[in-house]
């Protein structure tokens, strides 16, 4: 409509927008002839700007950059990593935070067949949309550092033990509920990081870490810690802030009475009843080496699947409580219904604490608040 005193006003013409898939193809040409250029044969770092790509990395770039041994593509979108990666023989770090990846097909199936398996020692995936391990990560035998924070993952997968080299392990910020007891099975782990999930419970077998010196458990839902945790002899670092962690002494006497099974288990390891293995069934012997002795000094009983389970509280550093889990061989072992239980109760809480000032001394730093 022409305007009041003059000639129509003309149209003014805006210059085309590309749509998603040209911006992403765009992005990936203006990258791959940003390398060409940059191509060198000694390179062994490469930072890669952040841009909106989406995967997989430029074909290409083994040739351009074959002595590479630092990648990081950190917050440039990439959805897909692709087989390029597998023609770097020399790659011992990859930082990909903060990207799109977790879909099918993020990472080369072929990752933990390729010499990058054995030359691999630090993976940063933190900030991606993973909802479990991916497979491809379990060949990677060499890695030492693997870092998967703030994705999507539900659980940590049984087989995480086959990374027998792993020294730090980060999981923070995920939805995980529990640990698999094999978790204990990586010799060399060092730092464990497990804050900012959803955990209720720390299986007792983490007690093997004999390596472990730093353990972030902060931002769970923890309201007990197994005894066990006691022999980790070179912890230094326990973070527990942001547990539900109780704040009085909380005696749980569910208790399911022994079958006869039990009972007669019981009576010959008490009485130190002679037997030999030719004298018993084989699943009879087994069962008989699964006994367990009462922690109550005073008890001398055992227990095999019958027990009540107790918390304790112990001292650390001389300045904080520590709910620790107990498992006794009956309620008369905690019940303070007569003089002697009530002597053995209190006497199993004097050694609980001894036992505790002793870790304390090893216990550098204790994070409750």
């Amino acid at each position: 409509m022409a305007a009041a005193g003059g000639a129509a006003a003309e149209p003014q013409l805006e210059p085309p927008r590309r749509g998603p898939a040209e911006g992403e193809e765009a992005a990936a040409a203006e990258l791959a002839a940003e390398l060409a250029a940059r191509r060198s044969a000694e390179a062994r770092r490469l930072v890669l700007s952040p841009r909106r790509l989406w995967g997989p990395l430029p074909a290409g770039l083994s040739q351009w950059f074959p002595a590479l041994e630092v990648l990081d593509v950190s917050g440039t979108g990439l959805a897909e990593l692709g087989e390029e990666l597998l023609a770097l023989p020399r790659l011992h770090t990859l930082l990909a935070k903060n990207n799109r990846l977790g879909g099918p097909g993020s990472l080369p199936k072929a990752l933990g067949q390729a010499p990058l398996s054995r030359s691999l020692r630090v993976l940063n995936l933190s900030g991606n949309r993973f909802a479990e391990l991916p497979p491809a990560l379990l060949g990677l035998r060499g890695l030492q550092s693997l870092s998967l924070g703030g994705n999507r993952l539900h659980g940590i997968p049984p087989d995480i033990q086959e990374l027998r080299s792993l020294e730090f392990l980060y999981l923070g910020g995920n939805f995980i509920t529990s640990i698999p007891p094999e978790l204990a099975n990586l010799p060399s782990l060092s730092s464990l990081v497990l804050c900012d999930n959803k955990i209720q419970s720390i299986p007792p077998q983490l007690a093997q870490l004999h390596s472990l010196r730093s353990l972030s458990l902060h931002n769970n839902l923890l309201t007990y810690l197994p005894r066990e945790i006691l022999n980790l002899v070179h912890l230094e670092e326990l973070s527990l802030r942001g547990n539900p962690l109780v704040v009085r002494f909380v005696r749980d006497l569910t208790y399911n009475p022994p079958s006869l099974q039990e009972l007669a288990g019981r009576t010959i390891k008490t009485r130190n009843v002679p037997y030999a293995p030719s004298d018993l069934p084989e699943n009879l012997v087994r069962y008989l080496s699964l006994a367990s002795n009462c922690p109550n000094p005073k008890c001398g009983g055992v227990y095999f699947d019958s027990c009540v389970r107790q918390i304790k509280f112990v001292d650390f550093c001389g300045k904080y409580r520590i709910p620790l889990m107990h498992y006794l061989c009956s309620p008369e072992c905690s019940s303070p219904c007569s003089s002697a239980s009530q002597s053995s109760t209190s006497q199993s809480e004097s050694d609980s604490e001894d036992e505790a000032s002793v870790a304390a001394r090893r216990m550098q730093k204790v994070l409750l608040g």
